[in-house]
């Protein structure tokens, strides 16, 4: 029987009772929490006795989106993310190619690039990238994950031609009718996922490496936004080997459901081996600091009163939420755009009414950057979640304010807005856009500031209370375990963490600095430090 007492330091509850003095943990589950002397009575022999040693205990973090295979996946690849130019674009790849011995043809992919801290200010071409590797297929991501550039064999891999037509939701950008290997929204989506993945050995060691990551970062229950038809052999068998120590909650493409549902029957909506399926997603834009978010107002200094594009038109949209709500089926939409935002809701209406069902799937607005504050009232009335990417302040905050001007950019993430309407929200990183560490995130939504600090959204600040609150209980809630996960209750599971501080007690500006010592899973230490 696996006891332990906890007693000694600040254990944070996320309950009405803020604090308590001491929990007794019992097979997995919190058995009780009250008064140490009181809890000493229900030990035996066996029970460990932690002595907190005035660290804090509170319940361990649950991601509300990202993409863990992705991210598992980026670390084979080379980043991009501290490229300052085209010279260091083709210096790192260039040097991946010669130190991992990769042979001619083989693909490279690379990631985290972000023309918006490049020198040039714009993306490469496919000319830059075939002298980074003439004789190798290449793709680099757009740390967005919403647009990237294949090199010339790249493209003609992937039979990519002056011919081929852009799908509905994305674009090939093409100069004097050729394509310069600059690829955005669908176009990107639909042709990346015909790119060959690592072996799969070389994914297994990933997902492992991935998920000692998620752990070092007090996570215990992760996510997977976006299931592909190509992804569900490794997810299989990352669910029958017995390797999750976290649990792992799966979103499949709405598009591909009917073939997904079957490969992943009897892990819908039920954990097996710490694997489930949770839902359907569906993207409905871009991202703001590529400046494809779908915007009911044009971008500042856009051509032709650009404002970014829509990828399904409304009835298509429609049809996809009335199979959600009918098939009782969560629904994640990814919108960054006002204009996205606004399309999901009244669809959503729409499709209510036609269903006349009262399955409350508490569909998710995934990112809701620039949700306004005139949606509100919709997304409470429809019991929708907001799920902030709000450490976008901090990351692209200043991008946001060149693009939207510095009023509009103040009002992206409104997490204030929606507790000041009781509306319940959740905070995310969208691994592997950042890492996913929460700690920065809550820190992001206290402070509010850019990388060039810059107060932005000075009413939009939360407290650490609030912010610790979306990253737990909160996520619990989105994923249907209020009951079981999120706050530290007599019943939960034990799924836990100590930290070398209190966030509700130090500066909100070293929030960001604290430690996390230990992540326990169902009263187990899986990570110390």
């Amino acid at each position: 029987m696996n006891e332990k007492l906890f007693f000694n330091g600040d254990i944070l509850t996320l309950e009405d009772k803020l604090y308590c003095n001491s929990i007794l943990v019992k097979d997995g589950k919190i058995f009780k929490v009250g008064e140490k002397n009181d809890l000493l009575k229900f030990t035996s022999e066996n029970t460990q006795m932690i002595d907190l040693k005035g660290k804090t205990l509170m319940p361990s973090f649950i991601d509300c989106h990202s993409h863990f295979f992705a991210y598992s996946q980026s670390l084979l690849q080379p980043s991009l993310e501290n490229a300052s130019n085209f010279n260091e674009i083709i210096n790192i790849i260039s040097n991946f190619i010669k130190d991992n011995n990769i042979p001619n043809g083989k693909w490279v992919v690379a990631t985290n690039y972000d023309h918006n801290n490049l020198d040039e200010k714009i993306n490469p071409t496919k000319e830059i990238l075939d002298k980074a590797a003439p004789n190798n297929p290449v793709v680099i991501k757009h740390q967005s994950g919403h647009s990237g550039v294949l090199n010339s064999l790249g493209l003609k891999e992937l039979n990519i031609t002056s011919d081929t037509k852009n799908p509905e939701g994305g674009i090939i950008y093409k100069k004097n009718n050729e394509p310069t290997g600059y690829l955005e929204e669908n176009s990107f989506i639909n042709y990346v996922q015909k790119i060959p993945m690592p072996s799969f050995n070389e994914l297994v060691k990933s997902v492992s490496k991935a998920q000692e990551i998620y752990k070092s970062f007090g996570i215990t229950t992760m996510q997977e936004g976006m299931i592909v038809p190509l992804m569900t052999d490794i997810l299989n068998y990352i669910k029958k080997s017995n390797m999750l120590e976290l649990d792992y909650v799966g979103y499949i493409d709405i598009k591909e459901s009917d073939v997904l549902l079957k490969s992943f029957n009897g892990c819908i909506k039920n954990y097996v081996n710490r694997f489930k399926i949770g839902g359907y997603k569906i993207f409905l834009d871009g991202s703001p600091q590529s400046r494809t978010a779908y915007m009911l107002n044009p971008y500042i200094d856009a051509k032709d009163g650009y404002r970014g594009y829509p990828t399904y038109k409304d009835c298509e949209l429609e049809k996809y939420i009335e199979l959600a709500i009918k098939n009782n089926m969560q629904l994640l939409a990814h919108c960054n755009g006002d204009a996205a935002s606004y399309q999901f809701i009244n669809q959503y209406k729409i499709a209510k009414k036609i269903c006349n069902l009262d399955n409350d799937i508490r569909p998710v607005i995934i990112h809701a950057q620039l949700l306004p504050k005139d949606q509100l009232d919709d997304v409470k009335s429809l019991k929708m979640i907001p799920s902030f990417f709000l450490a976008h302040v901090y990351h692209w905050g200043d991008i946001h304010i060149k693009n939207f001007g510095f009023k509009r950019a103040s009002e992206i993430s409104l997490s204030n807005s929606c507790l000041k309407k009781n509306i319940r929200f959740t905070l995310h990183q969208d691994s592997p856009v950042i890492k996913p560490n929460m700690l920065e995130t809550i820190w992001c939504a206290v402070n509010r500031v850019t990388k060039n600090k810059v107060l932005l959204g000075e009413d939009e600040r939360i407290s650490p209370l609030d912010a610790i609150k979306a990253v737990t209980i909160n996520g619990a809630y989105q994923y249907f375990e209020e009951n079981t996960k999120g706050s530290i209750k007599e019943g939960k599971l034990a799924d836990l963490i100590i930290l070398d501080k209190n966030p509700l007690k130090v500066n909100p500006m070293d929030i960001k600095d604290i430690k996390i010592l230990e992540t326990i899973k169902e009263g187990n230490s899986i990570f110390k430090l």
